[in-house]
């Protein structure tokens, strides 16, 4: 993520652009029909990505040089392997695999059935520390 801070006239100005959903001093979140409109100028009309981020109507010098470069690459990727109404879905934080495992809503014997899991890996992390401790002695 980028070390670039937006001031509050910033973050004015880029709310005013159509194209843009949210902005917070750390982020600017884009509109999910410019994000498609975007990749398709870049692959039907030949448009490079300064191009079609200035036409759009964004200021380079606020939101960073390299910015359009690394939307348009993330985007292209979606784009290419998931297709056009994937780039239309916010993805952020909807992962099912991470995060802490749920405990709320979980039996007692579920509990007892993951804590004899845990038990039995800290067992054998034990005998495994154990005998690289012996090994070291010798």
């Amino acid at each position: 993520m980028s070390k670039r801070r937006f001031t509050e006239d910033q973050i004015k100005e880029l709310l005013s652009n159509p194209n843009v959903s949210r902005c917070s001093a750390k982020s600017i979140t884009y509109s999910k029909e410019f994000k498609v409109l975007a990749v398709k100028q870049y692959y039907e009309k030949g448009y490079n990505d300064r191009m079609i981020f200035e036409e759009a109507g964004f200021d380079i010098e606020i939101i960073g040089r390299k910015t359009p470069g690394r939307c348009l690459y993330s985007w292209r990727r979606v784009y290419n392997t998931k297709g056009e109404e994937r780039l239309k879905v916010e993805t952020r934080g909807k992962h099912s695999n991470g995060g802490r495992p749920k405990t709320i809503g979980i039996t007692d014997s579920d509990k007892i059935e993951r804590m004899k899991i845990e038990i039995a890996y800290l067992k054998a992390e034990n005998d495994f520390l154990a005998k690289l401790r012996a090994a070291k002695k010798r």
